[in-house]
């Protein structure tokens, strides 16, 4: 199970890196997801706004059935945040290999 504070960071990228795919709404969004984690609308919308606020997406409503959708689409701060976490991944991948080593040692 993962940290709350870790999985919100790597949610947020998630979340991003949906939309850098193009505009995308709430449930869409929660779908997309679904292939690598399971997101509840209660913990996607404050992701959106808290994103929103941060300057990294932005929204606008379209009409679908005769009601307002509202849609959201990655700016460039956005994908400079999903292209800065790639860019870390070596170090967290040397993190991993660290603490699996330490616990593997320990086993033996």
């Amino acid at each position: 199970m993962l940290d709350p504070q870790m999985k919100r960071g790597i949610l947020d990228v998630c979340v991003l890196s949906v939309l850098c795919r193009g505009d995308s709404y709430g449930y869409k969004i929660i779908k997309d997801l679904s292939d690598c984690i399971e997101v509840s609308e209660s913990t996607l919308y404050p992701i959106l706004r808290r994103l929103e606020s941060a300057g990294c997406l932005t929204n606008y409503s379209v009409a679908h059935n005769g009601r307002l959708r509202k849609f959201y689409s990655v700016t460039q701060a956005g994908r400079g945040q999903v292209e800065a976490f790639l860019e870390s991944w070596p170090e967290l991948a040397a993190m991993h290999d660290f603490i699996e080593g330490s616990i593997r040692n320990d086993e033996a």
